[in-house]
């Protein structure tokens, strides 16, 4: 998922095949404590780590979030970060390495809904419907996390003394959107019906895969699971993260600059990758195009 796609929507729906996935009672999936990460900075039973996957569990919510509770939620990411890039022991906490460990180490515990409880907690929407409805949340959501951020970044560069703690902030953001579009990339194959078989830890691994290409996942292609383990996928993630890392610091700027570049850059980033993402699956379904 390193390369980004530039291709044209096309229309369609479908009905998801049963999975063995297991469900939360709200028809999300997750896989619990996540895995350890191999820089040993965010570990499943770690408290370092479960206060990360307890932040971004609240800030990908579909729920809205006051921009004052936003804002606080995302400090305390930016510091809980800092913390785990100090306890492993890198001296810069925008490196890609430690930077996918981490995103790597929460990405099993992000909740995905079922076909059903996205229709549901969408007034009964299904199909291309249901896909904008998406979108639309998730683009939402986005630029409200690029825009508190934004600001953040920004009241941090006019107070030179805090400037030290700005690119844990920036890292806080970076993984805040990864893990709504990772999350947006995994409900959309549940609208068109694309099952991605497996346990939950290959399922995230799966669609952070399809993130790092920003692309769908064909599950028929030989090893399009199963190729998610290896060390292309996670240079590939390294890559897009870094590439997501490096827009947000053009946030870094005077006045209410930073704001409106978060929102406007993040806003455009996800609607790409929607686009993107939703052409994949409705080849995939044989449905015409947009």
């Amino acid at each position: 998922m390193t390369s980004t796609a530039d291709q044209p929507e096309h229309e369609g729906s479908g009905v998801p095949k049963a999975t063995d996935t297991p469900r939360d009672q709200d028809g999300s999936t997750s896989a619990g404590p996540s895995p350890q990460g191999a820089s040993g900075a965010v570990s499943g039973r770690d408290t370092a780590g479960d206060e990360v996957a307890e932040l971004l569990d609240r800030l990908t919510k579909p729920d809205d979030l006051e921009n004052g509770e936003r804002k606080r939620l995302l400090t305390r990411l930016g510091a809980a970060l800092a913390r785990g890039a100090r306890a492993a022991g890198e001296n810069g906490v925008g490196r890609g390495r430690w930077l996918a460990e981490i995103f790597l180490s929460v990405a099993p515990r992000i909740p995905i809904r079922d076909l059903a409880t996205l229709s549901e907690h969408h007034h009964g929407l299904t199909g291309e419907a249901l896909a904008d409805e998406l979108t639309r949340v998730a683009t939402k959501a986005t630029m409200a996390v690029g825009a508190v951020g934004g600001a953040l970044v920004t009241a941090q560069f006019a107070t030179p003394p805090l400037l030290v703690s700005t690119p844990a902030l920036l890292v806080a953001e970076t993984i805040v959107v990864a893990s709504i579009e990772v999350k947006l990339i995994a409900e959309l194959h549940e609208v068109y019906g694309i099952a991605v078989q497996g346990g939950v830890p290959q399922r995230a691994l799966a669609f952070t895969a399809a993130w790092s290409r920003q692309r769908g996942i064909d599950p028929l292609a030989p090893g399009s699971i199963t190729l998610a383990l290896g060390t292309a996928a996670k240079t590939a993630l390294r890559n897009r993260l870094m590439r997501t890392f490096g827009r947000h610091l053009t946030t870094l700027g005077p006045f209410l600059t930073g704001a409106v570049a978060g929102a406007a850059l993040n806003r455009a980033a996800t609607r790409k990758l929607a686009s993107a993402v939703r052409a994949d699956l409705r080849r995939q379904r044989g449905l015409p195009p947009a």
